[in-house]
């Protein structure tokens, strides 16, 4: 499969922010839950900053012009054109990743676990005729006396 962006992948992997550089050490060499990222990484039509293929995990670290309203419109858009590829985006400000990168780690470690482990639908209760059949009768003893924990 061929990538879009190449050359641009590369320009923009020669110069990093500041932020970028701190999450990619993070990042890099499987050091998170042992999984592959890839950094300024093409998916459709868009360049993503980190990107975890396994999981489909994009990690954007913002800059100022992504708080301004343009910006917003254009993250916006961003984040429906990949959804419907399944791939989910976190966003953290650069002001996160350079003072608290712990935080920045946690918060992908947790997203990873639910994509991960995603909840199981909650199976529905027993039909009433299920649980008579199930539970042997009492036999007219008292169960007055039972602890509860």
């Amino acid at each position: 499969m061929k990538r879009k962006h190449i050359e641009r992948c590369k320009n923009l992997r020669k110069n990093q922010t500041d932020a970028e550089r701190k999450l990619w050490r993070m990042l890099r060499n499987r050091q998170l839950d042992g999984l592959k990222f890839r950094r300024q990484y093409s998916v459709d039509k868009y360049i993503l900053d980190f990107y975890c293929p396994a999981y489909k995990l994009g990690i954007e670290a913002d800059g100022g012009q992504h708080y301004e309203p343009e910006g917003q419109m254009q993250d916006n858009q961003r984040r429906i054109e990949l959804s419907h590829l399944e791939v989910k985006i976190l966003r953290f400000s650069d002001t996160d990743i350079l003072k608290s990168i712990d935080g920045v780690w946690e918060t992908i470690h947790q997203e990873l676990r639910k994509r991960k482990n995603p909840p199981s639908p909650q199976s529905s209760p027993p039909r009433v005729e299920e649980e008579e059949k199930s539970s042997p009768p009492c036999r007219g003893k008292s169960i007055k006396n039972v602890e509860k924990f």
